[in-house]
């Protein structure tokens, strides 16, 4: 059974939550955020990224940044204000643009079930951004990032997330980029409901937000309670039906093709894949698009699909075959996570942004991915295995600053 558990979450007032709202601290950079705090100072972004209210150059992993976010989040709690809500509830987050919407139910899951395989991960995390974010959550007092979960889509936990979602919201803004965010809080009768009906479901799965949770595990080991119930022992987070959730191509460049020319790369594609000139930037699944000297080719990867792990949901990813059978062997990316040649894009910059980088040269050539299916992340999760690092992009994404989890019971 997955457990979920309301707690009294911090939060800005209507009036202050335009305001506070922040893009998740790890999809901007130092100098990003700088320029997103510049003319806001209730932005939860001088919280989750307080680098920016110091020196440049200060190392954003060092003590002064988190003793720093600590500062800010207590002058945050007055200046915007934050409030803490009287009684310990479970909230609906809502997302809607003007093609899609998903509703899931916020609120404290168990750090237990996460030791216990019942929140299953996709991804490996990295020593260092588990550091970052324990280190951030021991200092703050708070956990101020939420975990992205999906489900399987359960009948009575749908029926009360649109029951729910049809009242007064809490908080409800529209961000810079068009997408609104509405937050609802549950009565205590509807609470009972949600907690009753989500013990149904059999297991919960990470979308968005690994280090987040790995590292909420950590700061509980270092916030030692021995009582089962203190928040320690909880992250937050927001469970999304799986049928809502959206996964956007998470598309990759590279610059260099390991010492051959364009004509002697496309030879050697040719001997192992279906090669061909193409007309779109986005492919079917079982093939990736390529741009390379100006113009798209499709390859498609049925030719090596018969020697693949039979019962192994990774191997079969689009996402896996180009880097297992193209990017490692014939241009030498080893570790994608730490060869200096790649560039991640993701979301919704789309391939426009890959054709503008081999164009400008910062980029050699470029290859565009069908995204991957809610259906093949659960899979994934059920077998135990992981994906390729940066696989999945979700969209849209999660707004910090509109629930904070304090520690403190």
């Amino acid at each position: 059974m997955a457990v979920i558990r309301p707690f009294r979450a911090l939060h800005p007032t209507a009036k202050s939550a335009a305001d506070v709202a922040s893009v998740p601290y790890d999809v901007v950079s130092t100098d990003e955020a700088r320029r997103l705090t510049l003319n806001n100072p209730l932005s939860f972004l001088h919280v989750s990224r307080a680098e920016v209210d110091l020196p440049a150059g200060i190392h954003p992993y060092s003590a002064e940044v988190y003793e720093r976010a600590s500062l800010n989040l207590e002058r945050l709690q007055t200046a915007a204000p934050l409030v803490v809500d009287e009684k310990p509830s479970l909230y609906l987050y809502g997302l809607r643009t003007d093609q899609h919407e998903q509703v899931g139910l916020a609120g404290c899951f168990s750090l237990d079930e996460y030791d216990a395989g019942i929140v299953k991960p996709h991804e490996r995390t990295r020593p260092d951004k588990e550091d970052d974010r324990t280190n951030h959550m021991v200092t703050v007092g708070a956990q101020t990032g939420i975990v992205f979960l999906t489900y399987r889509s359960d009948a009575a936990v749908d029926a009360v997330i649109e029951r729910c979602s049809g009242q007064e919201p809490l908080l409800d803004i529209l961000a810079p980029d068009e997408v609104r965010h509405t937050i609802w809080r549950l009565s205590a009768d509807d609470v009972g409901d949600a907690v009753r009906s989500f013990a149904r479901v059999p297991a919960v799965y990470i979308a968005d937000g690994h280090h987040r949770i790995a590292s909420a595990a950590r700061a509980r080991q270092e916030l030692t309670s021995f009582d089962p119930e203190a928040e320690v022992h909880f992250f937050l987070g927001v469970a999304f039906p799986d049928v809502q959730t959206r996964i956007l191509p998470y598309n990759r460049t590279v610059a260099g093709l390991a010492g051959q020319t364009p004509e002697a790369f496309l030879d050697i594609l040719r001997t192992r894949f279906l090669v061909k000139k193409s007309d779109t930037s986005v492919p079917p699944k079982g093939s990736v698009s390529m741009y390379l000297q100006r113009r798209w080719w499709s390859i498609d990867f049925g030719l090596v699909r018969e020697d693949m792990p039979l019962g192994s949901p990774v191997a079969k990813l689009d996402v896996a075959v180009l880097q297992d059978r193209l990017m490692e062997p014939l241009l030498g990316i080893t570790d994608i996570r730490t060869d200096p040649r790649v560039t991640f894009i993701g979301g919704g910059r789309g391939t426009d942004a890959l054709v503008q980088s081999v164009d400008s040269g910062e980029a050699t050539v470029a290859f565009s991915l069908a995204a991957v299916t809610p259906m093949e992340l659960l899979d994934i999760s059920d077998a135990g295995e992981m994906m390729p690092p940066k696989s999945t992009w979700f969209d849209p994404k999660l707004r910090d600053g509109l629930l904070i989890h304090p520690l403190q019971s």
